[in-house]
């Protein structure tokens, strides 16, 4: 398999979005632009060179739009291997492309976002434990932090306490959410709309710095909807999954 860094350079004219093949769209168009900022704070995109089939992508952990603390370690945005490549080793390869750069870097470990139980968008932990990962730190609603440490003495990374009990206090739904999702800049105003029509409170809070991100009550911020105060998911909602969710 062969592999394409993707930089500033080249991101313009290549494929990065996992689900969606038009460059135009805008969804890949929001992603591209998360990602030309990220660049400049040390985000590495790493895919394969069939369109969006294999990717990683990785930043260090003082520059991760989360509400960790994880100084010194580099941070797994996400690992995907989609459909018919897996099995063959390729997400093997990406993380050990990430551990190798990580290493040449003077990073400590790696650190990723996984659960006990498989969660949308989240790496599986059953990989990541195959891996020589561990659990760090987990927050109320079952996210849990994986680190993989490259010495011994290496600190813990951790949950900050904003998200580790992921709660708010507004009534109705709230929604925190990023541009790092592409799906996120088509589907959020549908669910908006939806919300409308049907008379339901819905608040969008888009996050737009890793300031912001890295203070958010959730430790998913790509995509976390709450209700009444508590954490509902970090799957993203299109019309059909939002109203059936308002059916229950």
């Amino acid at each position: 398999m062969e592999y394409i860094n993707v930089t500033n350079e080249n991101i313009d004219k290549e494929h990065i979005c996992c689900a969606i093949s038009n460059n135009n769209d805008i969804q890949v168009s929001s992603k591209k632009e998360w990602l030309k900022e990220q660049f400049r704070e040390g985000l590495v995109f790493l895919k394969s060179a069939e369109r969006g089939k294999c990717f990683i992508e990785y930043l260090p952990a003082e520059n991760a739009w989360n509400p960790i603390s994880a100084d010194g370690y580099m941070y797994i945005d996400c690992l995907w291997v989609a459909g018919s490549f897996k099995g063959h080793g390729y997400g093997e390869d990406l993380l050990n492309a990430c551990m190798e750069d990580s290493k040449s870097k003077g990073k400590k470990g790696l650190c990723i976002l996984s659960s006990e139980k498989k969660k949308p968008f989240l790496s599986d932990s059953k990989f990541l434990q195959y891996k020589g990962f561990k659990v760090c730190d987990e927050a109320d609603n079952g996210i849990q932090l994986w680190y993989l440490p490259f010495a011994a003495d290496a600190p813990l990374p951790e949950f900050k306490e904003c998200a580790r009990h992921p709660h708010i206090e507004e009534k109705g739904y709230v929604l925190y959410y990023t541009s790092q999702c592409p799906f996120n800049a088509k589907y959020v105003p549908i669910v908006e709309e939806v919300a409308k029509e049907n008379g339901v409170s819905f608040r969008a809070i888009h996050l737009q710095s890793k300031e912001e991100a890295q203070n958010a009550p959730t430790p998913v911020t790509t995509y976390a909807l709450f209700y009444d105060g508590a954490y509902l998911t970090n799957e993203q909602m299109n019309d059909r999954k939002f109203l059936k969710l308002l059916s229950r």
